[in-house]
């Protein structure tokens, strides 16, 4: 099924639309019964979740109602953080968002389990006299809809681009050669950089080729251990003990001039 990515303003989460729709426009779409106002990313043939109904290309009016409705928005924010703590909940408010005809605000939230948030809804509904719902994220989709900079000094790339996150492993951390270091192998939102994955199949591959460090090999020099691999360059580091003088040399050489005298 032909289907249209439409980022939403009020959230900054995705849904998709079957509908052709022109690009980057502005529209009107109706998610779960309630109106939201997004701008249309791209057009895709696989996604299905998250279906939205195409309801109009968006007006003036309704880009002025969203920016008071991201204002207001703004403004709650402390509040309803305020009334959170009061009730003692062990839970973060990420954001609040408030759809485009003001029929619904949306507490996101991060808790490390159930909250019971009943006499909260019930509090901030009577407040603002509006329908509240509130909405559990995880760390990595608060970081994604948030936005924040990452290690590597650019926009985290969940913000940037990417729609679903990987599975991560510290194995991709280990196959790199990366300290294991929360603060070297964990990004912005503490879960695993989602860049670990881009290069994990290139470096599972050479993994497989290049000889393990302190292995046997025996190159145009004779037999010696290896020292260090560079993946990039294919090269190999081999160290050469002279036990009669109780020297040790290095010599680089390149992968095809080595080979195994041991099994990896």
């Amino acid at each position: 099924m032909q289907v249209t990515e439409i980022r939403l303003m009020s959230n900054h989460l995705d849904v998709f639309c079957d509908k052709e729709l022109d690009d980057n426009a502005r529209v009107v779409v109706s998610v779960d019964g309630y109106l939201e106002l997004g701008t249309v990313k791209r057009k895709d043939d696989t996604e299905t979740k998250n279906l939205a109904d195409f309801v109009r290309y968006a007006t003036s009016e309704d880009n002025k109602h969203m920016c008071e409705n991201c204002a207001e928005a703004r403004r709650l924010l402390p509040e309803i953080k305020a009334e959170a703590e009061k009730q003692n909940l062990e839970m973060k408010v990420g954001f609040i968002s408030i759809n485009l005809d003001r029929t619904k605000l949306t507490v996101h939230y991060t808790a490390d389990g159930r909250i019971d948030f009943r006499e909260l809804v019930k509090i901030l509904g009577a407040k603002y006299k509006i329908r509240v719902e509130m909405k559990q994220i995880g760390n990595r989709d608060e970081t994604k809809i948030i936005g924040a900079m990452g290690v590597c000094g650019r926009e985290t790339c969940c913000k940037l681009f990417l729609n679903d996150f990987d599975k991560m492993s510290i194995k991709m951390a280990k196959n790199q050669g990366i300290a294991l270091n929360p603060s070297r192998i964990n990004g912005m939102c503490g879960r695993l950089l989602c860049c670990l994955k881009y290069e994990d199949d290139y470096y599972t591959e050479m993994q497989k080729k290049m000889p393990k460090v302190h292995l046997k090999v025996s190159t145009p020099h004779g037999v010696g251990v290896v020292d260090s691999i560079d993946i990039f360059s294919e090269v190999v580091r081999v160290k050469f003990e002279n036990k009669e003088d109780e020297t040790t040399e290095l010599k680089n050489y390149a992968l095809a001039e080595i080979k195994p005298l041991e099994r990896k």
